[in-house]
């Protein structure tokens, strides 16, 4: 391993000023590992440190493992990306555009304008969002009763489109509904599905949606920061027992699980011996979907769980099929066109398949786009592009 010793220094100064709780951060090129490190505890106050098999939730980085496995499906000919979701998930046709409220506060809703895609759910541009970042969404609950996604009930899935299909780019539930679309193809829950054509092959035995017993004794807590930066731990858990396996945000995993995932992607779609995806699938994944359309920004609609959000500001940014794509050289060095994304308690993988280098950062704090982490994950990065 080249000597990345900036990174732990970094990394132990964060943790002992208490300015983050804890850190698992690991990188890869196509040589093999270039970095694993563990910093600090899983629940500050107590003891247990955190360890390069501490287990979190992955949250959001769950959709790209759930866009690989319907990939895998459109592969096989049973899933297509044109082909209009209610043929496989037919509840996906009860989605009305929400046109705005009427002067007794009730949601006045219409038809779309065309049939919601694969390729919209997997490119986030169906119209559908999440109520973090839609007032929109969260006044539609409220006046509703419909609960909100981390529920894992079909009720949560309910929620109405922002705008027609394919017309804007708008991050949300999308990828939950590809889960759906996962499991009525193959005849399988998703987490049999995942087990099977992913965890399985690439030996991630630590990746799972329920939190089995070894793993809850590894299991780092999430931390609120409060306003005036201090961080204390808070009671956050996915539903073990939902009544949907939720594809866009439910799984909980470790650093060097996701790793394996990340080269597999950034080695065409094979890794340790298995074919996961076709090359030029994988290609295809990480072109632009979006065409014309950007990434813009988040605004907040509930604090507590994430700041406003631009990523890269100044550069026009796409979508390919589940990652986000830079589409200039970053600050970094992370290439034009690399692949990546991020869970909503700051964790965080970017995968560049020009340089053949991929990473992940590892922590368990809300608000998401939380400021110490996105600037150790800057310094994490730029460290690891230096050793290449």
């Amino acid at each position: 391993m080249p000597n990345l010793k900036s990174i732990d220094t970094i990394f132990s100064q964060a943790v002992a000023s208490k300015a983050m709780p804890g850190i698992v951060a690991v990188a890869a090129s196509d040589k093999g590992v270039l970095y694993e490190g563990a910093f600090g505890k899983r629940q500050l106050g107590q003891d247990a440190p955190m360890t390069l098999d501490t287990v979190v939730w992955i949250a959001s980085m769950t959709k790209a493992i759930t866009a690989a496995a319907a990939m895998q499906l459109v592969e096989r000919g049973k899933l297509g990306l044109e082909r209009p979701a209610r043929e496989v998930v037919p509840e996906v046709a009860a989605a009305k555009v929400l046109e705005g409220f009427d002067a007794a506060g009730k949601p006045r809703l219409r038809e779309p304008k065309r049939p919601i895609t694969l390729r919209h759910l997997l490119t986030h541009t169906a119209g559908f969002s999440y109520e973090i970042w839609a007032p929109a969404i969260a006044q539609y609950q409220t006046a509703t009763g419909t609960p909100g996604i981390t529920t894992c009930t079909n009720a949560a899935l309910t929620t109405p489109l922002l705008f027609d299909p394919g017309d804007r780019w708008e991050y949300g539930i999308n990828v939950d509904w590809v889960g759906k679309m996962v499991e009525a193809t193959s005849g399988q829950k998703l987490d049999r599905y995942f087990q099977e054509n992913i965890f399985g092959p690439l030996g991630m035995n630590d990746t799972a949606f329920k939190i089995s017993p070894s793993q809850r004794a590894r299991l780092a807590s999430v931390h609120q920061r409060a306003e005036g930066g201090a961080l204390a731990p808070i009671e956050f858990e996915i539903p073990q027992n939902p009544e949907f396996l939720m594809g866009g945000g439910g799984l909980y995993g470790t650093a060097t699980d996701y790793l394996a995932f990340a080269q597999m992607i950034m080695h065409d779609g094979s890794f340790k011996g298995a074919r996961l995806l076709r090359p030029e699938t994988v290609t295809l994944m990480a072109q632009n979907h979006i065409g014309a359309l950007e990434v813009g920004t988040f605004k907040t609609a509930i604090p507590a769980l994430s700041h406003d959000i631009e990523l890269f500001p100044g550069m026009s940014k796409k979508w390919g099929l589940s990652f986000l794509l830079n589409t200039q050289q970053a600050p970094t060095g992370r290439s034009a066109g690399s692949l990546a994304w991020a869970g909503l308690a700051n964790t965080y993988f970017w995968i560049d398949r020009t340089k053949r280098v991929c990473g992940v950062f590892l922590s368990q704090v809300f608000p998401f786009y939380d400021h110490v982490a996105i600037d150790l994950l800057g310094k994490f990065e730029t460290e690891v592009y230096r050793a290449l």
